[in-house]
């Protein structure tokens, strides 16, 4: 022992670290821990010359999720070949951590077999992410080709709506009765040699299989043999609806700090549990889509295919099209002031621009506040008020900065005037659009990351253009 604390020894049978194999870890990743340009050409440059088991040398003693960023890496017309000269390397751990466009140019050139093989080797949730995307003749093949027991647990995964808690939940656990007691459940836990293995608690349920209480593996572990599971369990716990959006799922997690979660059918009984690993990458995912959405850029991922991007981004590109005629209309009506004083055409787009990345603040803020409920019934008004008081105070700095700066310049002082008065007002409205718009579209159930931001930089371009021109033209500064 230690005398700085209980440190466990060295069993025996344990190697030492190998300093080579840190040292060509190193050679392999960079400081980012990304693989190395010259470590994923080398193994392209052993497979186009044919020396497949040197470039399975290079590769083997990476960890799946490496592999995985490797093929996703390669060069699209050589994912296939590289894939095929890796052979067993790319194993089913390596699929579910492909992203999922390349991970279908795979599967596309796998037999319905390779796939139910590789599918029969991962947790239920894993083989769901391959499978149902899928065509519906080529998913069928692969469930045909899968024993029975593993195609009724993905069949009943695959009946439950898409990003629900159903789709992502594991079935493999551990659940026992709450009168047996903990040395029996030691026992039952190695005498079935068939039970998962992954787990971090066990849960306790009734006669009819409803979860009723949880308890940690440390707890089983301390805690003497003759206690019943009844008094050592955990009867507070959250439980998980299977037809729970998978977002919901995540923000419960991250509120209540769990590592894993009962997941429970119509009538309340046991079907399934959803680990923390799941949660991160669902967490990621969900903020990925709401930054891509509000951009209007699809998936935004850099293996879609062109035309799906083509598809994704040009609709609301048009989208906007519409909505900046009504801002190019205001300019329209007020060209005859334009032309009697050229400055006003220097100077609008500084006030639309401005309105507009106010209203962009306002807005993400306010899109993420709803992603993850900060924004209730009970708190809207405020929000919206806050966002003013914010806007406010912005709108008041940005326009005495801006119009001491205009009569300076333009050696005008009602000119500096109107753009200040302009610019405070456009940023207000900003302030305000930026949390009601998004608002409003969570009211009518829609995505408030979808559309707002087309919305926000209209309202704030036309109020701007109208605000500025409008002002000048009441301030009689053409005459």
């Amino acid at each position: 022992m230690s005398e700085h604390g209980d440190v466990a020894e060295p069993r025996p049978d344990e190697q030492p670290i190998d300093e080579t194999t840190v040292d060509q870890a190193d050679s392999r990743h960079d400081e980012d821990d990304r693989l190395k340009t010259d470590f994923v050409s080398a193994v392209l440059d052993a497979v186009e010359e044919g020396e497949s088991e040197r470039a399975r040398e290079l590769v083997s003693p990476l960890h799946p999720a490496d592999i995985a960023d490797l093929l996703e890496l390669t060069p699209s017309e050589r994912r296939g070949e590289v894939a095929a000269a890796l052979g067993d390397l790319v194993g089913a751990e390596v699929l579910s951590e492909l992203n999922d466009y390349v991970r279908d140019d795979l599967l596309d050139s796998l037999a319905p077999e390779q796939v139910a093989e590789f599918a029969s080797e991962l947790d239920t949730d894993d083989a769901v992410a391959i499978i149902e995307d899928m065509d519906d003749a080529d998913q069928q093949a692969v469930l045909d080709a899968l024993d029975p027991e593993d195609r009724a647990a993905i069949e009943n995964a695959l009946s439950y709506p898409e990003e629900s808690a159903g789709r992502l939940m594991q079935r493999d656990l551990i659940a026992v009765p709450e009168h047996m007691t903990v040395g029996q459940v030691i026992d039952y836990l190695r005498d079935n040699s068939d039970l998962t293995t992954d787990f971090w608690e066990i849960f306790v349920v009734d006669e009819q299989h409803k979860p009723i209480g949880t308890c940690q593996l440390s707890w089983i572990l301390t805690c003497p043999r003759s206690v019943a599971m009844a008094d050592l369990m955990k009867r507070e716990q959250t439980l998980i609806p299977v037809d729970m959006d998978q977002e919901e799922v995540a923000l419960r997690f991250q509120k209540y700090a769990l590592i894993s979660a009962a997941v429970v059918d119509g009538s309340g009984r046991l079907v399934g549990m959803i680990t923390v690993d799941d949660i991160v990458h669902i967490i990621s995912e969900e903020a990925g889509e709401d930054i891509l959405r509000l951009s209007g850029a699809g998936e935004g991922d850099i293996n879609e295919p062109v035309m799906d991007s083509y598809r994704a981004r040009v609709r609301w590109l048009l989208t906007n099209l519409l909505t900046a005629l009504v801002a190019s209309t205001i300019i329209g009506i007020f060209e005859g002031t334009i032309e009697k004083m050229v400055a006003l055409a220097t100077l609008m787009p500084i006030v639309a621009g401005v309105g507009g990345n106010a209203g962009s603040q306002t807005m993400a803020v306010t899109v993420r506040a709803l992603a993850t409920n900060q924004i209730t019934g009970t708190n809207t008004r405020r929000t919206i008020l806050r966002e003013i008081r914010v806007a406010l105070l912005n709108g008041a700095t940005v326009a005495v900065v801006l119009g001491i700066g205009v009569a300076l310049v333009f050696q005008n002082v009602h000119l500096g005037g109107v753009i200040a008065a302009a610019m405070m007002t456009n940023i207000l409205t900003a302030g305000f659009a930026g949390a009601a718009v998004p608002l409003a579209f969570d009211r009518m159930n829609l995505d408030p990351a979808v559309a707002s931001s087309i919305f926000v930089t209209m309202i704030t371009d036309s109020m701007g253009f109208l605000a500025f021109l409008g002002l000048a033209t009441a301030a009689g500064l053409t005459g």
